[in-house]
């Protein structure tokens, strides 16, 4: 009798707690229903958290935006943001979290071409839509995937001959040594080539090198007329200071395909990275009226850690709010009724001109810009409206063939 009474009396407190215990369960549940979940994977510590940062300052800015103004579908968005610390174990793991486990309606994720590919399979697998904003090599084909960022077709193909004109025909390559240094290499050679140019050399350098000092013996020795950077991360940006305690910046011009993207220009100093050419998507001193009003209300929000704005984070700000058209397009997030929508010639117009998406690559037609480093600042100089992605387009047709899951390796010659 005694063991049936405690029985009666735990299963009678059980009972009493779960009827507590259902408003609170209750009410978490209606506030789940009430957000649409948006995933954020990127650098804010390691070696690549010069790019990853801005990028998320300008990601929750834009959530900030479309939830100011009254969210999606009559629901807020609710941001998990997962720092990947430059590690591509932790871009799988929070992939996989924020699909399998938050089930978010949509991730914005990746700086480098391996993160990208990290990830990528993941999102697939879980069916879960993936967008990547950053400037890349090209080629990427993949129906749940789109890149609103620039590929060598639309900036390298403005900056190369910009730059044979400026400085002369011999150049000699730096460039990081993974997939957006050595296929963007190919690039920069098949365009110097192209337009009547000759490339001495090229070296490649692991993200996690610093001492240029044997490299920068080896320029001095070609005698370039100018040297094209392709490095990137924390560590490439010795190269430029290096450059200029060798005295080389006052004889050999250094233009550059990443260079302002992680705010080198802030990081060097004036004398150091004065007079380099780059090429962007976007640049912080576009004169435009959409850009004065954004920076106007960006900046006093986000400027402490945002000191200037990339092309890589107004591009996922571009992002956000072209996913954003999408939902409300397709009155819905599910997956392919978005990706459906976004395949209906959506655009996006902000800071950097206009964004329009692609259908048959999913990647971006985009405004390119030429500018010069001045007073860590930039001076635009050249701009081109609305350059297709043709280096992909050249491989990838997801209207033909949906079902395309690949990066295509482009055969530069």
């Amino acid at each position: 009798m005694r063991a049936d009474r405690r029985r009666f009396l735990k299963a009678a407190g059980t009972a009493v707690g779960a009827v507590w215990l259902t408003p609170t369960i209750v009410r978490e549940a209606i506030a789940q229903a009430n957000v649409i979940k948006v995933a954020s994977i990127h650098d804010l510590s390691g070696g690549l958290d010069i790019y990853g940062r801005p990028m998320v300052d300008c990601l929750t800015y834009a959530i900030e935006e479309i939830n100011g103004s009254g969210g999606l579908l009559g629901k807020q968005l609710k941001l998990f943001s997962y720092d990947a610390q430059s590690n591509i174990q932790l871009y799988t793991q929070f992939a996989t979290e924020a699909a399998a486990k938050e089930k978010v309606a949509v991730v914005h994720a990746g700086i480098t071409s391996a993160s990208r590919e990290a990830i990528r399979p993941v999102l697939k697998r879980f069916n879960t839509l993936y967008f990547y904003n950053t400037q890349y090599e090209g080629g990427v084909c993949d129906r749940n995937c789109f890149c609103t960022g620039s590929t060598p077709t639309q900036n390298v193909d403005k900056l190369v001959p910009f730059t044979l004109k400026k400085f002369g025909k011999k150049v000699y390559v730096v460039a990081a040594d993974y997939n957006y240094g050595q296929i963007t290499s190919k690039w920069v050679k098949k365009f110097t080539q192209d337009h009547g140019g000759e490339v001495l050399n090229i070296d490649y350098f692991p993200l996690e090198v610093s001492d240029f000092g044997p490299a920068i013996t080896k320029i001095q020795a070609a005698k370039p007329n100018f040297v094209m950077s392709v490095l990137v991360g924390g560590n490439h940006i010795s190269f430029y200071r290096q450059w200029a305690a060798a005295g080389m910046n006052k004889s050999v011009p250094v233009a550059s395909t990443t260079f302002g993207n992680g705010l080198e220009q802030q990081v060097t100093t004036p004398e150091e990275h004065k007079g380099y050419i780059a090429a962007q998507s976007y640049f912080q001193e576009i004169d435009t009226p959409a850009n004065k009003e954004f920076l106007k209300k960006f900046l006093p929000k986000y400027g402490a850690t945002s000191k200037y704005v990339t092309s890589l984070a107004i591009q996922t700000y571009h992002g956000m709010h072209l996913w954003a058209l999408g939902v409300k397009k397709a009155n819905s997030v599910d997956r392919m009724k978005v990706i459906e929508a976004l395949e209906s010639n959506i655009s996006f117009s902000g800071p950097a001109g206009k964004t329009a998406i692609d259908p048959q690559t999913h990647h971006c037609s985009l405004d390119v810009y030429i500018a010069e480093a001045q007073n860590r600042t930039f001076k635009v100089v050249e701009s081109w409206p609305q350059q297709p992605p043709a280096d992909t387009a050249a491989v990838c047709n997801l209207k033909k063939n949906p079902n395309d899951n690949q990066q295509y390796v482009i055969d530069v010659k």
